[in-house]
């Protein structure tokens, strides 16, 4: 038996971790002098709704190793003879890192993936895996399922402003050649499937220019194909993200279609009224 462990960055929606049986690590938030765990003791909403209201700068941080061994001890007493974890970027946190170090401990074989993404970039990896063992693969070919879609899933993000990004110290070189002078445009972003890092796509004057913008490049990149799996992630900005649903569905066609809430981790780093498309084709 084969068990599946991730971390919260991936964004998964709670029905689908429970359907696939995978095990999701709560990443910390760290807000104001108080610690969190995603989607435990803060939800997407609680965060949304307080991110405006304060000057404090929110960060995230990895789970211990010592979480982790936890839920590879949860893994094994439920039966795994082997476990795959799929974690956040290894550029973007320490979670891999942490993950390995627990993994070296685990009775049972632990096979450590990064998966050079987040949230449902990510996701979209660990459900590929979780489908995999469902249909009775082997390791191998769970790992082999894992790094098709690795290689073939887009993530196209806008963001209401650079300034949370900035505020997060995720800002690299390419950013700060926009410099402050457009602090007010919307910067559309993405993750590097091969590096793991933050990079950015494109900038656009008005939200409504930045949803078009966002469905453009994600169509551009996304390809053809026959099965178009997709998700459309938002921080508190439903409305936008039920358009971009709307036009995938008409235009694209998917036979799956996810629409979640970005959590703490991206949010931090994105801010409220991010919107964002993640899929692949078959």
């Amino acid at each position: 038996m084969i068990k599946i462990v991730s971390d919260s960055a991936c964004d998964i929606p709670q029905e689908l971790t429970q359907e696939y049986g995978i095990i999701k690590v709560p990443t910390h938030i760290i807000w104001d002098g108080e610690q969190y765990l995603d989607s435990v003791t803060m939800t997407a909403d609680e965060f949304y709704r307080r991110l405006p209201s304060t000057s404090a700068i929110p960060t995230s941080s990895q789970p211990s190793s010592g979480e982790f061994r936890e839920a590879f001890q949860e893994a094994s007493a439920l039966g795994a003879e082997e476990i795959i974890c799929l974690t956040v970027s290894s550029k973007l946190s320490g979670t891999f890192e942490s993950a390995s170090n627990a993994a070296r401990d685990c009775e049972v074989p632990v096979h450590m993936v990064d998966t050079r993404a987040i949230s449902m970039q990510q996701g979209w990896q660990v459900l590929a895996a979780a489908r995999a063992v469902q249909l009775g693969a082997s390791v191998r070919q769970v790992l082999d399922a894992v790094e098709a879609v690795r290689q073939k899933v887009i993530f196209s993000v806008g963001l209401p402003s650079i300034a949370y990004l900035a505020r997060s110290g995720r800002l690299g070189p390419a950013f700060k050649l926009i410099g402050n002078v457009v602090i007010a445009v919307h910067p559309l972003v993405a993750v590097n499937a091969e590096s793991g890092k933050i990079e950015p796509v494109g900038l656009a004057r008005t939200r409504k220019s930045m949803i078009e913008k966002v469905f453009n490049h994600f169509k551009e990149k996304v390809g053809d194909g026959l099965k178009l799996h997709a998700a459309v992630m938002h921080g508190a900005a439903m409305e936008e993200a039920m358009l971009l649903k709307q036009r995938i569905q008409q235009q694209l066609e998917p036979v799956e279609l996810i629409v979640t809430s970005t959590g703490p981790v991206l949010g931090a780093h994105a801010g409220p009224g991010a919107v964002a498309i993640s899929g692949y084709y078959e």
